[in-house]
């Protein structure tokens, strides 16, 4: 790389900072950004895209620059998907209470997300299979945004355009920006929706820690904390500077990890190997980290990882390759799909509110309502939806909700990007009702896995209370 492209790469970062830090400030001045909790990057997004050559061109963005746009959100998830192992642990033993996990709730918990994502997938490709039937011309892999949007967020359309343009199809800078277009959707109607419930269920007496809607701490809405004093810490320095900073040793652990599945995936192609050079580099990134972790745990030096700082650092990347994404949004090719992204929407919202409700209040033994509503967040957002919409109902995290939601969704995490791969290759391969099919079978295992762990935790229910 010359000095030119690396002054290229640096001069299309700092146009973005800018835009993240305009954001920012928006966030916290704009009252109907407070409300509904938009994050600066996609706030900061949207502005660079309108004031850019795709919006009213006020703007002049070389082509170049934009191109960098596109690429990121590829490049950036792969350190993002890669930090996903490190550190992992099973939560709190016996913690119970106060921000802890009740371990008999974290099962159920994790089938619920589990559910919810293969009725996302199910959706996404029905409406991609009745659409194309009618005729409207759609891409093959048409329908996979709705789950990716929903449940995964904005950085994950950075993973879908990575996927795909892996695969060498075409229409991948389209894909990545109806993937973006349906995490917006999802992220506004699932905190807009979920403030209502909740609103509903303390005033209908459903919620067990709150009387009446709670109000939302200013520092949340605006976006920063004023009070240093209150201010929270990014995480441990788990190394002495004296030697090497912290987070530059978080990031060594997360770029190196990366760089490594690059290399297999280079050489898996180079040998031509059946298969495994058809995966993408982030599967490979996530089972070398893995490794690296299991390495770590076993040399008993996990001490020197902090999981704080370590999604500080995938954080910074988010935010970075959302920003990205959005300012290089192909606004007039995602126009044509307008119709199907409207339909799949509305139905998502449908899978994901009812059976987050009904699923939770039938198979979760303890609060169950702020369950359902850290489900409803988390699988139309991201994580912290799901926490902003259960600090809502349970302010000082009393319960045992966050720890059991915490766990629950490490581990739907790591099975969403096992089995994405599958459904894509699925879809390529076998067409979308293959996907419907498969997905619907996800699905009814979620359902038995519900129905089966409800018995046996009622039996040792029953059979510790014969024993006392």
């Amino acid at each position: 790389m010359t000095n030119a492209l690396f002054q290229e790469l640096l001069f299309s970062l700092a146009f973005l900072s800018v835009f993240l830090l305009l954001g920012t400030f928006l966030r916290a001045k704009v009252k109907v950004l407070q409300k509904t909790f938009m994050p600066a990057s996609v706030v900061g997004g949207f502005i660079a895209l309108l004031l850019g050559p795709v919006g009213f061109k006020l703007i002049p963005v070389p082509e170049s620059w934009m191109a960098i746009f596109s690429l990121l959100p590829g490049i950036l998830i792969v350190p993002i998907v890669a930090s996903v192992p490190l550190g992992l642990s099973f939560g709190s033993k016996g913690s119970k209470g106060k921000g802890g996990a009740d371990s008999k709730d974290i099962v159920p918990m994790f089938f619920i997300l589990t559910l919810i994502v293969g009725l996302q997938y199910m959706v996404g490709f029905i409406v991609h299979a009745i659409f194309k039937g009618a005729g409207t011309e759609l891409y093959d892999t048409f329908g996979w945004e709705l789950t990716m949007g929903f449940a995964g967020g904005h950085g994950t359309a950075g993973l879908l355009g990575n996927m795909l343009k892996g695969m060498n199809l075409p229409y991948w800078e389209i894909a990545q920006g109806v993937g973006i277009t349906t995490a917006t959707i999802g992220l506004l109607g699932g905190i807009l929706g979920g403030i209502v419930l909740i609103n509903w269920a303390a005033r209908s007496g459903k919620t067990q820690l709150l009387d009446k809607p709670g109000d939302i701490p200013q520092h949340i809405q605006v976006g920063y904390q004023t009070d240093v004093t209150k201010q929270p810490s990014v995480g441990r320095e788990t190394t002495n500077s004296s030697s090497i900073d912290t987070f530059a040793f978080h990031s060594a652990i997360i770029l190196a990890a990366s760089g490594l599945a690059y290399l297999i995936l280079h050489y898996l192609k180079v040998f031509e190997v059946p298969v495994l050079k058809d995966i993408s580099v982030w599967g490979y990134a996530i089972i070398v980290m893995f490794g690296v972790w299991y390495v770590m745990v076993k040399l008993k030096i996990e001490y020197l990882v902090d999981t704080k700082v370590k999604s500080k650092i995938s954080g910074s990347l988010t935010e970075i390759a959302v920003v990205a994404a959005i300012a290089s949004l192909p606004v007039k090719a995602i126009m044509a799909y307008i119709s199907p992204i409207v339909v799949m929407s509305i139905l998502g919202f449908i899978v994901t509110f009812i059976p987050a409700i009904y699923f939770a209040k039938k198979y979760i033994s303890e609060y169950w309502f702020e369950h359902a509503v850290a489900a409803i967040g988390t699988s139309t957002g991201v994580f912290l939806t799901g926490l902003l919409l259960l600090r809502i109902c349970d302010p000082e995290l009393k319960s045992p909700v966050l720890g059991n939601y915490s766990i629950a969704y490490t581990f739907n995490s790591v099975l969403g990007f096992a089995v994405m791969q599958f459904y894509v290759g699925l879809m390529l391969s076998k067409g979308a009702m293959s996907v419907v099919m498969a997905a619907g079978l996800q699905a009814v295992i979620c359902l038995v896995g519900l129905i089966v762990y409800k018995k046996l935790a009622n039996g040792t229910s029953k059979q510790a209370v014969e024993t006392n």
